[in-house]
């Protein structure tokens, strides 16, 4: 059937969190092909139609200026087609604060207690605590940018949830000066790992500009890792240099050079003095560079 937007009841969108890149995918599809796959609804009880599956799809035929949309409308209770929707869900795993946003919202609209959440779900209520707590532990303000996509699922469940805990006021300004970038779980972790090992002075830097923190951070990095590829570099040249005169000590020892014509022992010996010169200079740098390095300590 087709339904127009103002028929929609759109109450479950806050549930799901936003991405920029498959919406966009999704918009230039819609525009060529047009809608393949109707969204999913079950009637509400104020003659609208209650969006279960296809947010995405609502929000894209609206900035194409569609006047309808295509629904197929499942006849199952309400709680019953959010749970159903969920389980057939494969394209993308939820996260543990999605999953909490789904049971406080069953918890608040239906009056569910954590044994019937349970219940309802599977699982332990345990389970249904722990997700719980995710939810209350966050400050809106960041639940509403990991909807919006702009943070990671599972660096606010892993890193900003515990800051949170430990210190509200810090995590809110640490997501206020992330802005609306988006950050990485590991630029996330990186940050909350510097928050949590540093002292007072640290920590407002940190805070009062988080991006800086990580670009001074990576250019460290690159520093490092520049200076072990240098050293990494000599200790590898130097190996090749002792397992090639390994090799030419075993050719010697097996008898090769009165294998070899009195011209090839020529060259041969011209090249050993080359060599030897070449080593020699070498040598005697490393022993400069060296005792320049003894003499500074």
């Amino acid at each position: 059937m087709e339904l127009e937007f103002h028929q929609l009841d759109l109450r479950y969108e806050k549930l799901r969190r936003h991405n920029e890149r498959k919406e966009r995918q999704l918009l230039a599809s819609l525009a060529v092909t047009g809608q393949l796959l109707p969204i999913v609804v079950v009637e509400g009880e104020d003659g609208k139609y209650i969006v279960v599956d296809g947010y995405k799809r609502v929000r894209c035929l609206k900035a194409l200026r569609q006047d309808t949309v295509v629904a197929t409308s499942w006849d199952l209770g309400e709680i019953e087609a959010l749970l159903l929707e969920r389980l057939m869900r494969n394209t993308e795993a939820d996260s543990a604060i999605e999953q909490g946003w789904l049971l406080k919202e069953l918890a608040d609209r239906f009056s569910l207690t954590h044994e019937e959440l349970a219940r309802r779900f599977d699982k332990s209520q345990s389970w249904v605590s722990r997700r719980l707590s995710l939810v209350e532990s966050l400050p809106d303000e960041i639940q509403a940018r990991v909807q919006e996509g702009v943070i990671v699922a599972h660096a606010a469940q892993k890193f900003l949830v515990p800051m949170a805990r430990a210190n509200k006021k810090d995590c809110l300004e640490l997501v206020a000066g992330l802005g609306r970038q988006r950050a990485s779980s590991r630029e996330i972790g990186a940050l909350y790992g510097a928050w949590l090992s540093g002292n007072k002075k640290s920590r407002e830097l940190l805070l009062s500009d988080p991006w800086l923190f990580l670009r001074v951070q990576e250019e460290a990095r690159r520093s490092d890792k520049a200076q072990k590829n240098r050293a990494q570099a000599l200790i590898s040249d130097l190996e090749s240099i002792s397992a090639i005169s390994r090799r030419v000590s075993s050719h010697l020892r097996k008898g090769a050079w009165r294998q070899l014509l009195p011209a090839e022992r020529d060259d041969i010996v011209r090249c050993s003095a080359q060599t030897r010169a070449d080593t020699d200079t070498l040598f005697a740098l490393l022993d400069k560079e060296a005792g320049k390095e003894a003499g500074h300590d």
